[in-house]
């Protein structure tokens, strides 16, 4: 079971770059395109005061972050555990 959400688009390289990362690092984790689930935008756009920031990531406890970095992700993925 994936600890968080990653909202992202095709075209974002800072997207792909943390998904490789993610990957490497044996971190499971949902992704949803913003571009194919516009409902979807409006969470990303309620985490980023209005804007559409991709990658947003959502966490099961309600938390995000915006463009984090792996040690970021690492760090809020084991104060879920």
């Amino acid at each position: 079971m994936s600890s968080f959400t990653m909202y992202s688009t095709p075209w974002c390289g800072y997207c792909h770059r943390l998904k490789s990362q993610l990957d490497r690092e044996g971190i499971t984790y949902d992704v949803v395109d913003i571009e194919q689930q516009p409902e979807a935008a409006a969470i990303v756009e309620k985490a980023n005061n209005g804007n559409q920031t991709v990658p947003t990531l959502v966490y099961s406890d309600g938390t995000s972050q915006t463009n984090p970095s792996l040690k970021q992700v690492q760090e809020k993925v084991a104060s879920l555990a």
